[in-house]
């Protein structure tokens, strides 16, 4: 779906834009129109819509919002976020290379490894930190460097724009996982990636109760090709889904704000705390990216990742014991999670792998949500009295 982007700021486009009163009731909220096909006043004669797996209004709505949030011309929605990479794989074509970060999220390196490798791709994992090391890996053709910044779980920032010049350098493009920051405080096509991947179930919908991706692009020929795909492959939401992520869109800049608020508090206490080893989070100054993250981020997000002064055992133990952060996968609601990744998200990593990548054994992920956030200290001060006594 092709849209201009320009005008109003993103709150305001985040509740108006691609969506207009229902013409034929005035209903401000865009309807959920709940169909499969749509009567035809002749053959091949109809008003835009032919089966709703091809499009859907509900769903035309939602994409023309993440277009203008994401500063994208061309959106294709899709069921999940492996939904939206599925497209983007299939989409190269058999044989494909990709250099892809070493820390990635671990269904993406299912994905990967489970599914399109058999299929005769290629992928070599680097540390995309270091744009040098990109280069040395483009030094074989690839078609693609696939990053996540900031990285699933381990928050490491890439720089975007250096690495889009190292990949254009070598005629590849660059992809962009947004989902740890949304739209919000990182819009990566503005500093040169060529294509942003979102699992939209997590901050973009907010509220935990819907699945859901999108793939976005600049680029006419990519864009119609991710549509036509989605279409012909058949992985596109419903229009329930799509509405409920366009309800949470409406509400992402002020959620944003205070998932952000209370991460920095929390990383404040944390980096304090004598039984905590290290803790992951961008907006530390500390941290190797955080200049990276200041330049290309408006805020450093709501996700963080530590490790505990104490075994994998008590880790465990840990992030069994609190009460309001639930023990859970997944990320981005207004709810807090918390997880365990080498036995929950990472998992289909082997072990050496994750270690080489820099992914303890008992490293914590922290989704911290809008919660009051003493109430969220409070229960993180617990699990730290059961854990350790």
């Amino acid at each position: 779906m092709d849209r201009e982007n320009k005008g109003p700021g993103f709150g305001t486009r985040a509740i108006h834009a691609g969506q207009e009163p229902d013409p034929t009731t005035g209903a401000i909220m865009t309807p959920v129109y709940q169909t499969s096909t749509y009567v035809q006043d002749a053959p091949a004669e109809h008003k835009g819509y032919v089966y709703a797996r091809g499009d859907n209004p509900t769903r035309r709505a939602l994409e023309g919002c993440l277009a203008s949030l994401e500063g994208a011309r061309f959106c294709t929605s899709t069921s999940s976020g492996l939904g939206a990479e599925s497209v983007i794989l299939t989409a190269m074509g058999t044989g494909a290379r990709v250099i892809a970060g070493k820390d990635l999220y671990g269904g993406t390196y299912r994905l990967f490894e489970r599914v399109f490798r058999d299929l005769g791709f290629e992928f070599e994992y680097v540390d995309t930190t270091n744009p040098d090391r990109v280069a040395a890996a483009l030094e074989k053709p690839a078609a693609m460097v696939w990053i996540e910044t900031p990285t699933n779980p381990l928050l490491q920032i890439n720089d975007i724009a250096a690495l889009a010049d190292v990949a254009h350098a070598r005629d590849a493009r660059l992809l962009v996982d947004n989902t740890f920051a949304s739209p919000c405080l990182q819009r990566p096509l503005e500093h040169g990636a060529d294509i942003v991947v979102h699992s939209v179930t997590k901050y973009l919908g907010g509220h935990s109760d819907v699945v859901g991706g999108a793939v976005l692009t600049n680029d006419e020929e990519l864009g119609d090709k991710y549509a036509k795909l989605a279409n012909w492959t058949g992985p596109v939401p419903g229009p329930w889904d799509a509405f409920l992520v366009l309800r949470g869109l409406k509400t992402l800049h002020v959620r944003m704000e205070r998932h952000c608020d209370n991460a920095e508090r929390i990383v404040q206490w944390l980096c304090s705390h004598p039984r905590v080893g290290k803790v992951y989070y961008p907006g530390l100054k500390d941290h190797p990216g955080h200049d990276v993250a200041m330049r290309q981020m408006s805020r450093a997000g709501g996700m963080l990742s530590m490790e505990l002064a104490g075994s994998v055992e008590d880790g465990k133990r840990f992030c069994s014991s609190t009460k309001i952060f639930a023990l859970a996968e997944s990320l981005g609601g207004v709810e807090s999670l918390i997880e365990h990744p080498p036995s929950m998200t990472h998992a289909s990593i082997p072990a050496e792998e994750r270690r080489k990548a820099g992914m303890a054994d008992g490293l914590l992920r922290l989704s911290v949500g809008i919660e009051d956030v003493d109430d969220l200290i409070a229960d993180l001060d617990q699990a730290f009295a059961i854990t350790f006594g």
